[in-house]
């Protein structure tokens, strides 16, 4: 790290699934979701986080926001190890952190109108106590957020299944906005929706972060999407972190075996440039998350695994400026950059 100092840190955080079973639960099972990772997010940056499906993105999303008890590790938002803070203490940083979420009609209740669902938070977090007037306040809010995510004030008294999966995404959205957060963990908030509304999503994601000072976790699989709105990316595999780099230098030199096959999935769409074609196909088995073994995640499908990597597990280094790898034989690799 630089000599700023985070917003959110995220310390060896780990959270595990009790999955055992038979007779009084005598095979015990772990499911390891998030295994130790480190990460940080600086006031006013977009963090994305990267990953096949299963990784352990959303998990790392919902154990940070403490919709999961973390099994271990430290969460310091602003100063505040938020792990080690009780439920019923909670609330005020319920309020500084909210989740846009990936399936907007699951995450709406289709039995409220578009007002409670933006004005829920509103209502919990007392936005208005001791205004003169807090119904007109709180209505004029709703309008106000309503109108800034690209809907109508007509929209407010219409439920959830009145409306598309943009749209209800834009509501998911508002409703976030509306306790003015300073963190917004956004759990693939666009795989859902359309690829024309994708983009729209997206850039008015980025205008609500210009305005508000908003910082974002940005949690995705769209690869391109990813660079287009983080400023640094993180990518995990099988709940560890596997690289951490600025977007530029992650995609011009990526250097963990598993991020160079990641990023030469990325459709290229000119016929004539030179890459296409060169994507890196994965051989071997996808290790199991249940009761995993010491070593890294990867070996078993890493073309450059030695006996070393199915035994130590790897720590994430930093190996130049800004960018961090977990691997024995990074600098072997990589001879020809490093």
């Amino acid at each position: 790290m630089d000599g700023r100092v985070p917003l959110l840190e995220v310390k060896n955080l780990k959270k595990y699934f009790d999955k055992s079973r038979g007779f009084f639960k005598r095979e015990k099972r772990v499911l390891t979701a998030v295994d130790g990772i480190n990460l940080h997010i600086y006031k006013g940056e977009t963090f994305g986080l990267v990953g096949e499906s299963g990784c352990g993105k959303s998990t790392t999303g919902r154990t940070i926001v403490k919709l999961y008890e973390p099994t271990g590790g430290q969460i310091i938002f602003d100063g505040v190890d938020l792990a080690s803070v009780k439920e019923k203490n909670m609330l005020p940083y319920r309020r500084k952190i909210q989740m846009i979420f990936q399936d907007p009609y699951a995450s709406l209740n289709s039995r409220m109108t578009v007002t409670d669902i933006i004005g829920e938070g509103i209502d919990t977090h007392k936005i208005f106590a001791g205004h003169k007037n807090p119904e007109l306040a709180r209505q004029e809010k709703i309008y106000e957020l309503l109108e800034s995510v690209g809907l109508k004030r007509e929209h407010a008294s219409r439920y959830p299944h009145e409306f598309s999966g943009g749209q209800r995404q834009r509501i998911g959205i508002a409703r976030a906005l509306a306790v003015d957060p300073e963190l917004v963990i956004c759990d693939e908030p666009i795989s859902a929706l359309d690829v024309s509304i994708q983009a729209q999503v997206v850039n008015m994601l980025d205008d609500f972060q210009k305005e508000r000072g908003l910082t974002y976790l940005f949690i995705a699989h769209d690869l391109s999407m990813v660079k287009y709105i983080s400023d640094r990316i993180g990518v995990m595999y099988i709940g560890k972190m596997m690289e951490i780099a600025t977007s530029d230098d992650l995609y011009a030199t990526p250097l963990h075996p598993y991020t160079q096959a990641l990023l030469s999935s990325i459709p290229v769409p000119d016929p004539n440039n030179p890459n296409k074609g060169n994507r890196i196909i994965l051989e071997g088995d996808v290790p199991s998350p249940i009761n995993p073994k010491e070593g890294c995640r990867f070996a078993s499908r890493c073309r450059f695994a030695k006996n070393e990597c199915f035994t130590i597990t790897p720590e994430l280094v930093e190996v130049r400026k800004d960018h961090y790898v977990a691997c024995h034989y990074i600098e072997e690799i990589n001879k020809d950059i490093l």
